[in-house]
């Protein structure tokens, strides 16, 4: 953010404590929700489990119910903003029937109430939190509001009453992307499932239009460029409307047209398996959560294959599905974690991953030390060309993004016989005067893909003579891969028994260790193939080639 925006931000929270704030959230009590809503949406049952035995786990870190300690938590963000949200009454309720769940919810549901229900505190009250915590307490409402303690009820009511005057003034204040819709998606549900909420309705879903116009591209891609916050936007919406089947009132035609537009875009990053690739800090999807938010959404749609706004291009030719990286990173107060991979691709074979980004580096484990969780949002984690061991979109070390790409040029061509993409992109021009185009060719039957990434002159930098690059191609986890006696090829094999021959003309090929993380977060050591040699102030040109042979 600029210092405008975090000055802003920073007087916003005061505001949240001051006096006039306090009062604006008093009003009439609830006595109970018009609805119910549904969620439709299966959660981690792991983690379910894990809430059954009296703990709350949250990508490896875990605390015991008792120990919550919410006065002064110890926990990580991550873990906050789980616990926050209210997203674990989705894991518990997809392990236990009611009678178990209901009192293992009411124990954190107490705690959480009389530390924030009354007060207004960071990060808590957060819009964006408000906001999901208001989808997920009106979904799971039988799990915290089925005591007949009704002091107690009368607390959980009154702290969502408060919640959604909270919202009504603070959603248009959260953060562009994925954190306004879920604060205005909250409005919308405050509007529909609590007393007297017409007024509130309109004025949500007035606000919620609007979020989407600016977050959502018109082809469906949310902002922040990240496909798991693109899955955390659509399951919100979905939540959403469920509360307008609730009240059997019919959602607004923008909400189900979106809904549709983003589930194409989340499908046309996907691989032959069905699960997500990775990009933007987020790691993999797995294909059962791809293959349930489908379901549960409706939606009878294709993946997209360009979605120019969003950055993303696929390429399919038999069971071979190609999947590159055609934008600039997003706007940094767009995202957290933003990584500099303009031109990288995946690639599968049916429904084994081929060539992949490390992936995942707002998505790992809290046990992953936190320099090779940043580490992750490098170029060299993806895979496309380095120059000069240098980022093509500068990573601070207060983890925002600096100058680099700014510029994508970008062509597609197909025929009988192939397809082809070509794109460039300008991050290595100011510094080191060197335009970065790749060009990939798939054949129609998924056999052969041509490839070539040049160094061509731009700029007025004055080029040395000699420039260091690398050409990474991270492999999956369970290829196997194999030099040639000649250096200048590999063999690839896939668990199946399938087998690409992989060559390269203009740079050395040698085959190092690599990682990558999978949908659970953790690190999966792999190898990768990689390319080095030096530009001349001319360029170069590098060719490759990836062929199937069995």
């Amino acid at each position: 953010m600029s210092l405008a925006e975090r000055l802003s931000e920073r007087f916003q929270r005061l505001v949240w404590r001051s006096p006039v704030h306090s009062m604006r959230l008093k009003g009439r009590h609830p006595l109970k929700l018009l609805a119910v809503a549904d969620d439709p949406f299966l959660g981690d049952i792991a983690r379910g489990k894990a809430l059954l035995d009296g703990m709350v786990t949250w990508r490896g870190e875990t605390r015991n119910i008792p120990g919550l300690a919410l006065v002064r938590p110890s926990f990580s963000a991550g873990f906050g903003e789980y616990l926050h949200s209210f997203q674990w009454l989705r894991d518990l309720s997809s392990v236990a029937t009611r009678a178990t769940a209901a009192p293992i919810a009411e124990a954190i549901m107490r705690q959480w109430v009389t530390v924030h229900g009354e007060t207004v505190t960071d990060p808590a009250w957060r819009p964006d939190l408000w906001g999901r915590r208001v989808l997920f307490w009106t979904a799971h409402a039988p799990l915290i509001l089925s005591s007949t303690d009704l002091v107690y009820r009368s607390k959980v009511l009154n702290a969502l009453a408060r919640g959604a005057r909270h919202l009504d003034r603070t959603a248009d204040k959260a953060p562009l992307g994925v954190p306004r819709i879920a604060a205005w998606s909250g409005v919308v549900a405050a509007g529909l499932l609590l007393p007297g909420g017409d007024q509130r309705r309109a004025a949500g879903e007035a606000g919620l239009r609007r979020a989407m116009e600016k977050s959502v591209s018109e082809d469906g891609g949310t902002s922040g460029r990240s496909p798991a916050r693109q899955m955390e936007a659509i399951m919100l919406l979905a939540m959403l409307r469920g509360a307008y089947d609730a009240r059997r009132i019919e959602a607004p035609d923008f909400l189900t047209a979106r809904i549709d537009a983003m589930v194409a875009a989340l499908l046309g990053i996907c691989h032959g398996d069905g699960g997500g690739s990775s990009w933007q800090g987020s790691g993999p999807i797995a294909p059962e959560a791809i293959a349930q938010m489908v379901e549960a959404t409706g939606a009878r749609v294709r993946p997209l294959r360009s979605a120019r706004d969003w950055g993303y291009q696929r390429v399919t030719a038999g069971k071979v599905i190609l999947i590159l990286d055609a934008a600039p990173p997003p706007v940094a107060r767009m995202v957290e974690g933003g990584c500099a991979s303009t031109l990288a691709f995946e690639m599968s074979d049916g429904p084994h991953r081929l060539v992949v980004n490390c992936g995942g580096a707002r998505s790992v484990q809290v046990a992953v030390p936190e320099d090779l969780a940043e580490g992750l949002r490098t170029t060299a984690a993806h895979s496309t060309l380095v120059l000069s061991d240098s980022n093509s979109t500068a990573i601070h070390a207060d983890g925002t993004l600096g100058k680099g790409v700014m510029e994508v040029e970008f062509d597609r061509h197909e025929s009988d016989t192939m397809q082809r993409i070509e794109a460039s992109h300008d991050g290595y021009v100011r510094r080191f005067g060197f335009l970065h185009r790749r060009q990939v060719v798939l054949a129609q039957d998924g056999q052969d893909i041509r490839g070539e990434d040049s160094l061509i002159p731009a700029g007025r930098k004055q080029r040395k003579a000699e420039t260091a690059f690398a050409i990474r191609f991270h492999l999956g986890p369970q290829v196997e891969a194999a030099p040639t006696a000649d250096g200048l090829a590999a063999f690839l094999r896939l668990p199946d028994g399938t087998a690409w021959q992989f060559r390269c003309k203009g740079a050395a090929l040698t085959i190092d260790e690599s990682l990558w993380v999978d949908p659970a977060g953790r690190p999966r050591l792999t190898h990768q193939l990689v390319l080095t040699g030096e530009s001349q102030a001319g360029g170069a040109s590098i060719s490759w080639l990836l062929r199937r042979t069995r």
